[in-house]
Formats: structure tokens, C-alpha cells, sequence
């Protein structure tokens, strides 16, 4: 959620920011509604402090009959007419906050102007793509012939969308979940951590995927009445770990990893990767979260998304490292980068990981705020989180870039030892 303070003060301002994010908002509607608030606000302060006077007024003298009795009667009147000020006032901030709640983040101004994928900024490429003297497969094709990606079985109980691994490539995902957790608490110093994969709705309005991307979550109705949802990233519970906190300044950075399956409904997807394992309903991912100080965040991002390319790196797995453009930024975002994958099949960089510097957009959603010692005062934090990184995007470029001519699949040497029993590769 935006600070107030610009929508009451900076109407016009943000307004022109938030048009590079193809938002258009709108100010009369806005304008129209603080205005009627901050009169309201007025009116209801002058009678509380009207009522306040005359109820010491009445408690001085509550001795003397006649006088107590006109001064109850006014209080009373002025009780009745200030609760109605009150609920009037209390309906319009409600209705307020439920018009904020839509507006996205503001982009930093170093991110650049566009409407699609297209007016991206690449930032750098590393690696260098393999050369193959044979017919090259995709990693569906690749599953199929070792029977260890089974399709028609997961669609038998599940519908599309879904898929069964087994054997090698089973050991596989999991051994990329392992390395993956390995690499950021013993190497970048995150807290592992185990969390819920259904939460409430409120976790989701904290982030920011409720209200606006409601039909991309899959929700469930319990027979105790509740309403959970399953949770689209790790980024949900994580962040929402700190709901309504106070942190103490020498706790931050607060560092935080998880891997969780991810549930979400592709409504929005439109029909774009919708074979093999890019694009699932359920899919596994380690996710990062940081909570920081504000004037550390621009840096924390840079050292964030630099942990989820080491994976890449360790890997040997081609890819490129993408600023994304105002149009393509996720809602609550300020700033992001795209790490995308080679993949040899598709002669193209597929997404791999995205990571985020959302401000204090979500802090504020979620009233997560920390204390500065030296002011004496409480503040929002910065929440940043990134993938480090999609297990089954993982695995199928591996598949695919570590395809021999003989049929087999290299397995990378740093998992080889250590993660996957001693097995060189998969046959």
C-alpha cells in the first residue's frame, strides 16, 4: 500500500509515476474522497473536543441539579451527533483504504519506461551456450524416453498441468531443493525455515496478491467454516512471519528461505508455455526473503538476486540477468530483475527466478515496522524476496543443456558427490 501521505499531498505527482506502470489513476475520484474526509475529520475533532469540555464541565459541578441536567442532555446530544460523524467518518476511510489497497507500487526511477517484455533492459549474459552435433530434445521428450516424467498419470488423477516424476530425475528435484538450501544458509547466511502452504486471505492482502489477482489462486472452503488459500510462493508466509511486528533495528536484516510448492491457476497465462514443466498448477520453488532498513534496500537487491544467480553459476547453466520495464513489474513491486534460463530446445531465455525490491509497500499492508534507537521512533521496513530458484524450471534446463549424443544427461559435477549418491549421469 502507498503512503497516504503522497495521495493526500503528492496527488498529481503520483499519479504521473504510476502512469509508467500503465496504471491510471484516479484523482478526482481520490481527490474527492480526502477531501470529504479531512472536513469530516475537522467537524468530529471540533465536537470531541466540545464534548470533552463540557463533560469536565459536568463532572465539576454535578452537585448542583439543574445545571447537571442541562449539561447531561447536551452531552447527550453531542454523543449522538458525534457518533454519527464518527461511523460517516469510519465508512469513508474504509472506503479509502479499499480504493489504495487496488494501486500498485510506485517504480524506482531507474527502471525503465515500457509496456511489455519487449522494452526489457538486459543487464548481463553469462555462460557460454553448449554446441551440440546431434538432434537436440526438449526436456519433455527427454523425460519420456528415461519413463521418469509421467504425464498421462498426473492427468488420469489431476487434469493438465500437473506432473509425476520418478527415479533419477525424482532424485533429481530433490537433490536441487537440497543444494539450493545448502548454498543460501551456509553460504549467504538465510534461516531455513518451514512454513504454512495454506493461509488466510489477509496473508495474501498483506503481499499483495489480494484483491487484484484473486482468479489465479486456488482457494478452499474448509467444513470449519474458514477460507484458506494455497499458497502461489513461499514469499506469502514468509513475509507475513512478521504481520504486525515491531522490530528491534539490531535484528534486521532478517533473512529468510523456504521451499515450499507453489499453487497457482495460470488464469492469466493465456495459453504461453502451457507443456512440459514451466508453467504448472504445482510446482516446487526455494524462495528469498529479506526485511531491512529502507536506505539499505536498493543495495540488499542487488545482493539478493546475486545469490539466486550463484546458483545458476554453480550449475553452469547459461542465462541472463533482465531489468524489467514499468509495464512488466509485478504489482507490489518497485524494482525488479528477471534471471532467465538458456534453453537449447526453444533456442531462448526463459525465466528462471525474479527479484524484487518491493519498498515499503507490503510493510505497510502488513504494519511491519522497526524501531530506530538513535531517533527513538518506529518506522516501516523494506521487504525484498526472490526465487533461488524454480526447482522444475531448474531441472528441465539441466535436462536440456546437459543432453549427450548418446541419450544420457550429465548431471552437474556440483551435485554429483554429494546430492545424488555419486551418479555422474542419468541413463
Amino acid at each position: 500500500m502507498l503512503n497516504p501521505y503522497l495521495l493526500r499531498n503528492e496527488l498529481i505527482l503520483t499519479a504521473q509515476k504510476l502512469s509508467k506502470k500503465n496504471y491510471k489513476l484516479n484523482v478526482c475520484k481520490i481527490s474527492s474522497m480526502e477531501d470529504k474526509r479531512k472536513k469530516l475529520q475537522i467537524q468530529t475533532e471540533k465536537l470531541q473536543h466540545e464534548h470533552n469540555i463540557l463533560s469536565n464541565i459536568f463532572r465539576d459541578q454535578k452537585n448542583i441539579e439543574k445545571r447537571s441536567e442541562i449539561l447531561k442532555n447536551k452531552i447527550l446530544q453531542l454523543n449522538k451527533n458525534l457518533n454519527v460523524l464518527k461511523n460517516e467518518l469510519n465508512f469513508l476511510k474504509e472506503k479509502i483504504h479499499n480504493f489504495s489497497i487496488r494501486i500498485p507500487n510506485i517504480p524506482f526511477d531507474d527502471v525503465p519506461i515500457g509496456k511489455t517484455s519487449i522494452d526489457n533492459k538486459e543487464i548481463k549474459c553469462w555462460g557460454q551456450k553448449r554446441k551440440y552435433n546431434f538432434k537436440i530434445k526438449d526436456h519433455i521428450e527427454i523425460g519420456k524416453k528415461f519413463n521418469e516424467l509421467d504425464w498421462k498419470s498426473s492427468a488420469t488423477m489431476s487434469g493438465s498441468r500437473f506432473i509425476i516424476m520418478k527415479g533419477n530425475i525424482a532424485l533429481l528435484h530433490r537433490a536441487l531443493s537440497q543444494f539450493m538450501l545448502d548454498l543460501h544458509t551456509l553460504k549467504h547466511g538465510y534461516t531455513e525455515t518451514y512454513v504454512p502452504y495454506l493461509v488466510h486471505p489477509k496473508a495474501l492482502y498483506g503481499t499483495g496478491q489480494l484483491p487484484k489477482f484473486s482468479d489465479d489462486l486456488f482457494h478452499i472452503n474448509s467444513i470449519d467454516k474458514n477460507s484458506y488459500i494455497l499458497i502461489p510462493t513461499g514469499e506469502v508466509p514468509l513475509t507475513n512471519l512478521l504481520y504486525n511486528k515491531i522490530i528491534d533495528e539490531k535484528e534486521l536484516p532478517i533473512m529468510l528461505v523456504a521451499h515450499t510448492p507453489c499453487f497457482r491457476s495460470e488464469s492469466s497465462s493465456y495459453g504461453r508455455d502451457v507443456k512440459g514443466l514451466i508453467r504448472l498448477h504445482q510446482f516446487d520453488k526455494v524462495e528469498l526473503v529479506q526485511i531491512v532498513q529502507p536506505e539499505k534496500s536498493i543495495e540488499i537487491l542487488e545482493n539478493l538476486t546475486n545469490h539466486a544467480e550463484k546458483v545458476l553459476r554453480l550449475l553452469k547453466l547459461p542465462y541472463r540477468k533482465m531489468l524489467l520495464c514499468t509495464g512488466d513489474m509485478g504489482f507490489s513491486s518497485a524494482k525488479t530483475y528477471d534471471l532467465e534460463v538458456w534453453f537449447p530446445s526453444q533456442k531462448k531465455y526463459i525465466e528462471i527466478s525474479s527479484c524484487s525490491n518491493m519498498t515499503d509497500f507490503q510493510a505497510r499492508r502488513m504494519k511491519i515496522r522497526y524501531r530506530k534507537k538513535s531517533e527513538n521512533k518506529k518506522f516501516f521496513v523494506h521487504t525484498l524476496n526472490g526465487s533461488g530458484l524454480a526447482i522444475g524450471r531448474t531441472l528441465a534446463a539441466i535436462l536440456e543443456n546437459y543432453q549427450q549424443s548418446d541419450g544420457r544427461v550429465e548431471i552437474p559435477k556440483v551435485l554429483q558427490k554429494k546430492y545424488m549418491r555419486g551418479l555422474e549421469f542419468i541413463n
